[in-house]
């Protein structure tokens, strides 16, 4: 069954989930991040179908997230490197990994991250205007430049917009 495109819902967050939603990238791009950059290492460490992998890959790299570097012409080889877009998924992927030390893996994490001070990493999420950590309750909603009533978004942009006035 194709999966259903966002394309065309008024909310950032479903594009992105477009890209970068389903089960496997996030596991490919954690992947690539440690160094794990060839298709048959990958396909090797995730133990991930071929055709799916590639399919993956595919989609990552024509949607800017993932680079390719050819390092055999025939037959053709390349490593995965990740673009500009693709690092500035990493933080977040580092603290979806962390959420899922606390709450799925009993807090016994099968990775731990450092920070280039040498510290342990704790990532947290920040107002980069205050610096106080976000947490739910901190966090309100309004409508955007780019925000509008379409699909995904209806019932939201209606309470929004009741909430505005």
């Amino acid at each position: 069954m194709p999966r259903r495109s966002f394309a065309e819902f008024a909310c950032s967050l479903a594009r992105s989930l477009d890209v970068i939603g389903d089960t496997w990238t996030p596991l490919i791009l954690r992947d690539v991040f440690l160094g794990v950059d060839k298709f048959n290492d990958i396909a090797r460490d995730l133990g991930v179908s071929r055709a799916l992998l590639a399919d993956r890959l595919e989609h990552l790299v024509r949607e800017g997230v993932l680079g390719e570097t050819v390092y055999h012409q025939r037959p053709r080889r390349v490593r995965y490197t990740l673009t500009d877009g693709g690092r500035e998924l990493v933080p977040i992927l580092v603290a979806l990994t962390q959420w899922g030390d606390r709450w799925r893996s009993g807090g016994e994490a099968p990775l731990e991250f450092t920070h280039e001070c040498g510290a342990s990493l704790d990532a947290e999420v920040a107002c980069g205007d205050c610096g106080r950590p976000l947490v739910a309750e901190s966090i309100a909603a309004r409508p955007g430049p780019g925000g509008r009533m379409a699909p995904g978004t209806v019932v939201i942009a209606e309470r929004l917009t009741r909430e505005g006035t």
